[in-house]
């Protein structure tokens, strides 16, 4: 749960993809917190996860069963939350997949796969959701960017190159929709310790060499990045737009 309270997002209508597992559960349990609606949509079964969010905070998400690379299946989604919470009023795209791969390894047809996960959703759900924001006066987008290719990380190179472009495309729709008060913000993880994580990657040795390049030595845990993106969710956050908010334990530096 967030430290602080937004109180503008009481009742607030919010989207979120991949809201069922890993930071976007954690996303998820965070604005229903703060009183907001909140829709999400999850490739696998997501309805344990309803039950513990609806027990854990008194609200109950609606799930809508949905695979991300399915721009009509988003959009219809999209659909039936609009008509449950209201035209929707926070956009968080969070959905992704950083499976890792090399140069040599990835074909055509897992290029395409990887953007129509990590980058193509960005663009189509903002294209859906920015006619009802306009409409309400205004909105804001959260699009979930990474480190990774602050870092310049090998091992995963398709998945670099689209956090690299998603924070081209937020500043490019921050100043398209800016004029209609639709903000448009990247939120930067780091190396978040979820579960798929410790499963697959966070051996002794690598979390080791990555705290140590961290400022702050604490790895950082999903609800470290719930905060921020309610920040740039809020109104907390009006005249913030077209920016990128890292959130890695004082890995990379911006600015």
């Amino acid at each position: 749960m967030a430290a602080v309270t937004f109180h503008d997002l009481r009742g607030a209508s919010v989207f979120i993809t991949g809201g069922g597992a890993g930071i976007g559960a954690d996303l998820t349990l965070g604005f229903l917190a703060q009183g907001a609606k909140v829709a999400f949509v999850q490739r696998s079964d997501a309805s344990a996860f309803v039950n513990r969010a609806e027990a854990e905070t008194g609200q109950r998400p609606l799930f809508l069963p949905c695979d991300v690379t399915d721009i009509a299946a988003l959009h219809a989604a999209m659909d039936r939350a609009a008509e449950a919470h209201g035209a929707i009023r926070v956009l968080v795209n969070n959905a992704a997949n950083d499976s890792r791969h090399t140069l040599d390894s990835v074909t055509v047809a897992d290029w395409n796969a990887s953007l129509s996960v990590n980058l193509r959703p960005h663009f189509f759900t903002a294209q859906k959701a920015a006619p009802g924001m306009k409409a309400m006066g205004g909105g804001s987008i959260v699009n979930f960017s990474s480190v990774s290719y602050m870092m310049g990380n090998a091992g995963y190179p398709v998945y670099a190159a689209a956090k690299a472009a998603i924070t081209g495309l937020t500043r490019s729709l921050a100043r398209e929709l800016g004029p209609d008060r639709i903000r448009v913000n990247a939120l930067v993880p780091g190396w978040v310790l979820t579960e798929r994580q410790l499963d697959l990657w966070a051996d002794p040795e690598s979390l080791a060499a990555h705290l140590e390049r961290q400022c702050l030595k604490e790895h950082l845990a999903p609800r470290d990045i719930v905060a921020g993106t309610l920040f740039l969710a809020s109104q907390a956050s009006r005249m913030m737009t077209g920016q990128a908010l890292v959130i890695d334990g004082g890995v990379v530096t911006t600015g």
